[in-house]
């Protein structure tokens, strides 16, 4: 595959978001390798398809009106870096923080591993602490004046 062909999968996962969930799980199902594995921040173990679904559905669950906005990406070998940011409006509960009704915007990276033209491994970097702050559970710090 091409540079431009190994970029385009991560690209249209990540875009899909902004069609819905339904045509993100179609998306999902045709370029996730079906032993792909994924990697979230404060999840102690790689997840698996079923796994990966189930958190995203949690996420849905809680937050919509999504638009996800992909700035960069590089390439190298068998590997793709993608720096996005994501907005949404919280909706529904969110580990206990119950629906605010506030716009939240937080950005991240993801690393996509390619094999065969699907993704066989995704890990997720993404600012929690910024979405913890926007949602209120924890307090943003203080500007010096």
């Amino acid at each position: 595959m091409s540079t431009d062909q190994i970029k385009a999968l991560p690209r249209r996962v990540l875009e899909s978001y902004n069609e819905g969930q339904e045509a993100a799980r179609a998306v999902r199902r045709e370029v996730y390798a079906p032993d792909a594995v994924f990697h979230f921040p404060g999840v102690p173990q790689p997840l698996d398809v079923a796994g990966h679904n189930y958190l995203v559905d949690m996420f849905a669950e809680a937050f919509r009106d999504d638009h996800l906005a992909v700035h960069d990406q590089v390439a190298e070998g068998d590997r793709v870096l993608t720096r996005w940011s994501w907005s949404f409006t919280h909706c529904g509960e969110f580990q206990g923080i119950p629906a605010t009704g506030r716009r939240i915007t937080i950005s991240g990276m993801n690393l996509h591993r390619i094999r065969d033209g699907k993704i066989v491994e995704h890990i997720v970097f993404f600012d929690q602490i910024s979405l913890l702050q926007q949602l209120g559970a924890i307090p943003a710090p203080e500007m010096a004046s």
